[in-house]
């Protein structure tokens, strides 16, 4: 099975507005309310492209229950921990430029986080875990390294999707995959991306810390796969942008959706790069036919 964790969802309300006047009255001509969080984006796409997974994390309120009825409208199964906060609420404005208004978090008790790492321990080597998003305030900042050192032990494949300290911390414990970009790579090395090769260079010293694949986004330059055996670079499509949420979620699903069905790191690091492009072309998240429609486009090339 595969299964997403979101420790900090959210119901995001995206609001498309023409222009913007800041202390004044302004009247949206479009709105819209989606389940939101990095995980239940994951969740979202891998359902979307036909596979079966299970969404964990903390809902809350009659904004979690948004979220755990929108789920199951779309066939996701669920087993959310059930915290007595409202889970939060993030602005999407759209506009002549997007702003993004992201609520704090419910608070987590130290019982509600042991609930939830006590569904992760019954996992096998048969599973991935997906963990992508922020932590909530209130949780323990080793919370994805206590998670990630169950996983290691219970040989469970991993995915990481976050950054700064919480992605240092969970390196040593080998995660299958984890997707920096440009920006959070040079973050851990305190430096610069500013060409492919820098990426390369340092996507690889990352590798020298714990991960066994490493996916860096080079935004509308492209993304590179690294690994000990191989470094590969990916084209990324031309299209119109109309979505930056959840394109990097996409590719996560993507990726794993195509490696658990055919074992090719190379195939799903294409895929991958497909499914981010098909949501950045989108209003919502890709679908499989905008996804495959794609493809095509995509052209990989091996860097050693």
């Amino acid at each position: 099975m595969i299964f997403t964790c979101t420790l900090n969802p959210s119901v995001d309300y995206v609001v498309e507005v023409d222009n913007v006047e800041l202390g004044d009255l302004n009247r949206a001509k479009k709105t819209a309310f989606y389940p939101g969080g990095k995980g239940i984006n994951v969740s979202r796409v891998l359902k979307k492209l036909g596979i079966t997974n299970t969404a964990l994390g903390f809902v809350g309120g009659f904004t979690g229950e948004f979220i755990t009825n929108s789920l199951k409208k779309e066939g996701i199964l669920q087993d959310f921990t059930l915290v007595d906060e409202d889970t939060r609420v993030n602005v999407k404005l759209k506009s002549s430029v997007e702003t993004e208004v992201n609520g704090q978090g419910a608070v987590i008790s130290k019982e509600k986080e042991q609930e939830l790492f006590e569904k992760i321990t019954t996992m096998t080597a048969e599973d991935y875990l997906i963990l992508a998003g922020s932590l909530p305030p209130s949780i323990s900042p080793d919370f994805y390294q206590k998670i990630a050192a169950q996983c290691n032990e219970n040989n469970v494949h991993f995915v990481v999707d976050t950054s700064g300290k919480a992605l240092e911390e969970v390196l040593p414990c080998q995660p299958f995959l984890i997707k920096p970009n440009q920006h959070e790579l040079g973050e851990l090395f305190n430096v610069q991306i500013s060409s492919i090769e820098n990426a390369v260079k340092y996507g690889r010293k990352l590798l020298e810390n714990g991960p066994e694949n490493v996916i860096v986004s080079l935004g509308g330059d492209g993304a590179l796969l690294l690994n000990k055996e191989v470094s590969a670079y990916a084209n990324v499509p031309k299209g119109e942008l109309k979505n930056s949420v959840g394109a990097g979620d996409s590719l996560v699903a993507g990726f794993i959706s195509s490696y658990v069905e055919n074992g090719d790191l190379i195939e799903a690091f294409k895929y991958g790069i497909a499914a981010g492009s098909a949501t950045a072309f989108s209003s919502d998240l890709c679908n499989k036919s905008s996804l495959e429609n794609l493809l095509p486009e995509i052209k990989i090339e091996i860097l050693n």
